[in-house]
């Protein structure tokens, strides 16, 4: 295993010369492991820029290939989480307008996580107002200070019926983990119904995007 060699002598079971106990060699792997983790994993504003631009990029991408489907096609039920193109895609909107509205104060979409599946009643519309809305998460990226990853963000959860707070620097990556599940899901329907999306892999965002 890789991961092991990367590990040694720590892995091995050696600390300073001395041979450990299986309990102790179990400590000190998962403290190391922890560390390691906890180093690499801290978002901060360059990855928040990162995933805006990404964001944008990839529903350009998207809704470009579903605009080639008739509205019938991206209404089709195909087995998705959500059923369809239109739906998922509608949750995935409803979903990025209500941690926008904790994170930048913004709007906070209609209803209740029943209904986010209903948002879309125009898709000519729908793709200018989630364009536009594309648009305030990358200023929100742009402008959001580097001490904001450090705080914490307390809300009320109706699902659970009581308020939970959480850092900041988790929740950001749940904010763009969320669009890129979707997302996927979004693409495995676009490619099944005979669209072809563009590139999706982040070292070959477009110049365009970068330069943001």
């Amino acid at each position: 295993m890789a991961f092991r060699g990367f590990l040694s002598p720590i892995w091995r079971g050696d600390l300073c010369g001395v041979k450990l106990s299986l309990p102790l060699r179990k400590f000190w792997r998962s403290l190391y492991i922890d560390s390691i983790l906890r180093g690499f994993a801290m978002p901060n504003k360059d990855y928040a820029l990162t995933m805006a631009r990404y964001n944008l990029w990839q529903n350009e991408n998207l809704l470009s290939a579903a605009d080639g489907l008739s509205q019938s096609e991206r209404e089709k039920d195909r087995g998705a989480f959500f059923g369809s193109i239109q739906k998922t895609l509608s949750h995935l909107f409803w979903g990025d307008m209500l941690w926008m509205s904790r994170f930048a104060g913004t709007p906070a979409p209609e209803g209740e996580n029943t209904t986010t599946t209903g948002m879309i009643n125009n898709w000519e519309s729908f793709c200018a107002d989630r364009a536009l809305f594309d648009q305030r998460i990358l200023q929100w990226a742009q402008e959001v200070t580097p001490d904001w990853f450090q705080g914490e963000l307390t809300w009320f959860l109706g699902a659970i019926d009581r308020e939970i707070t959480k850092p900041n620097s988790l929740l950001v990556i749940q904010f763009f983990n969320h669009q890129t599940l979707h997302r996927g899901q979004v693409h495995a329907m676009l490619t099944a119904a005979g669209a072809k999306p563009g590139d999706t892999d982040i070292p070959f965002m477009p110049e365009r995007f970068l330069s943001m």
